[in-house]
C-alpha cells in the first residue's frame, strides 16, 4: 500500500480509502448489509494497509455506521482513522449538532471520530449550518475530543465551493467528485487545485462514477485504448489517472464485492505521482470526449434520491438508460426495465420533486424519468 501526506492533519493516508456507501448486501435492499462478506472485505482492506474509512449517517438507511462500530471490534479500530459526516439537510438547530455526533459515535462504538465531514455541503445547505454556529460548535467539539478534525463533503458549483474555503481557515479537508469524466463538474480540477494551495487535503470520491469507468466500453473507447501498449483494466485507467496528481491524498472506492477490494488494493500497491505518460494523459482526454458523446444522464447512482416515496427506482432506470444509449443496446435495458422493475417504473412518478432537491448533479429527474420511460417502453 502507498500513503500520501494528508494535508496538515500530521499524518500519512493510504492512497485508497475503504468507502462504506456500497456495501454487499442482502436481496438488494440497501438497508440490509451482507454483514459477513463486508466484515471480510472491510478486514482484507485495512489488513492490505488501507488506513481510512469513510461512512456517513445515512448510509445503507443509518446502518453503515452500525456495521463499521461492529466490523472495527477486535483490534481494527486502533488501525484506521474513521470518516463520517454530519447529515446536514435534516440539522433545524443548534442542539442537532450535539444529538447526531453523539449518536454516531455510539453507533461507531467509538470516543473519537478522526475526520467529520459537514456532509453535502451547497448553496442551501452551507448558510444554514453557518448561521447556526457549527464551525463554533465543531471547534468546542474538537476541544473536547469527539472529533479530531474538521472538513466538508461538497455537491455544487465551483464558485460555491469557493465561497465555502475562503469563509474560513478551520477546514482541514474537502472531499470532493473527480475523476476524468468530471474535471469540469462541480469543484473539478479548479477546485482541487484551490483547496490543496491553502493545504486543504483533498479527499476524491466517485472516481469511477458510480461504477460506469470500470465497466467494458463501447466499440469507440476500445477502439481508442488500444492504441496503447499499456494494457490497465478500465478501473485501473481511472485510479491511475487520479493518483497520478499529487495533489489527491486519498481516493474512495465504493467496494461491493470482494473482487472490487483486491483488485483496487492491488492498483494502490503500485499508485505513483506522475506515473502516467503525456501520450497516455492525452488518450485518457480522448476517452473522456468519446464517452461525453454516449452518456445521456450525468447520474452516478449515488442513490441520494433514494428511496423514492413512490418506490421508483431512479438511479437503476437511468443506469439502464444510460447503458443502453453508451453500449447500443436495444434489448437487455428495455427488457430488465419491463420485467423486473414492475410497479417500480418511471411512469409511478407523481412529480412531487423530492428527488431533484437532493440530487447533487442537478438532474432534471422527472423529465428524464418521462425520457427513459417512453424509451424503455418502445419495440425496438
Amino acid at each position: 500500500m502507498k500513503y500520501r501526506p494528508f494535508g496538515k492533519l500530521g499524518w500519512d493516508v493510504s492512497v485508497l480509502g475503504f468507502g462504506a456507501m456500497r456495501l454487499p448486501v442482502i436481496d438488494q435492499d440497501q438497508s440490509k448489509i451482507d454483514e459477513l462478506l463486508a466484515t471480510q472485505m472491510l478486514h482484507y482492506a485495512i489488513d492490505n494497509g488501507v488506513n481510512y474509512v469513510d461512512t456517513a449517517y445515512i448510509y445503507h438507511g443509518g446502518n453503515s455506521e452500525k456495521f463499521l462500530g461492529r466490523a472495527l471490534q477486535g483490534g481494527y479500530r486502533e488501525k484506521v482513522k474513521i470518516a463520517t459526516k454530519l447529515p446536514s439537510w435534516i440539522v433545524n438547530e443548534k442542539g442537532d449538532f450535539d444529538r447526531y455526533l453523539d449518536e454516531q459515535l455510539k453507533r461507531l462504538q467509538t470516543d473519537t471520530i478522526e475526520v467529520y465531514l459537514l456532509h453535502g455541503l451547497s448553496e442551501t445547505q452551507w448558510p444554514k449550518l453557518r448561521d447556526l454556529g457549527a464551525l463554533e460548535w465543531a471547534e468546542n467539539a474538537k476541544k473536547d475530543g469527539r472529533i479530531q478534525h474538521l472538513g466538508f463533503s461538497f455537491h455544487d458549483s465551483l464558485e460555491v465551493f469557493k465561497d465555502i474555503i475562503d469563509f474560513t481557515d478551520k477546514w482541514e479537508i474537502c472531499q470532493i467528485q473527480y475523476n476524468y469524466m468530471d474535471t469540469e463538474f462541480q469543484a473539478g480540477l479548479e477546485g482541487l487545485q484551490y483547496a490543496t494551495e491553502r493545504d486543504i487535503a483533498a479527499i476524491i470520491m466517485e472516481p469511477l462514477r458510480g461504477g460506469q469507468l470500470a465497466r467494458n466500453p463501447p466499440a469507440s473507447i476500445t477502439e481508442i485504448l488500444d492504441r496503447t501498449p499499456s494494457k490497465r483494466s478500465q478501473a485501473e485507467w481511472a485510479l491511475d489517472w487520479i493518483w497520478n496528481d499529487s495533489r489527491v491524498s486519498t481516493v474512495l472506492s465504493g467496494m461491493s464485492t470482494m473482487r472490487h477490494v483486491t483488485e483496487n488494493v492491488e492498483s494502490a500497491r503500485m499508485a505513483e505521482v506522475d506515473s502516467m505518460s503525456s501520450k497516455e494523459l492525452e488518450l485518457i482526454e480522448e476517452v473522456r470526449v468519446e464517452y461525453l458523446k454516449t452518456t445521456p444522464i450525468p447520474c452516478t447512482s449515488c442513490r441520494y434520491c433514494m428511496p423514492c416515496p413512490e418506490g421508483v427506482q431512479i438511479y437503476r432506470i437511468f443506469e439502464l438508460y444510460n447503458d443502453g444509449h453508451r453500449y447500443e443496446d436495444k434489448v437487455r435495458p428495455k427488457r430488465v426495465y419491463q420485467l423486473f422493475l414492475g410497479g417500480k417504473q418511471a411512469d409511478a412518478c407523481v412529480e412531487c420533486f423530492e428527488c431533484e432537491e437532493v440530487c447533487p448533479q442537478e438532474i432534471p429527474i422527472v423529465e428524464w424519468l418521462k425520457t427513459s420511460h417512453e424509451w424503455m417502453t418502445t419495440k425496438s
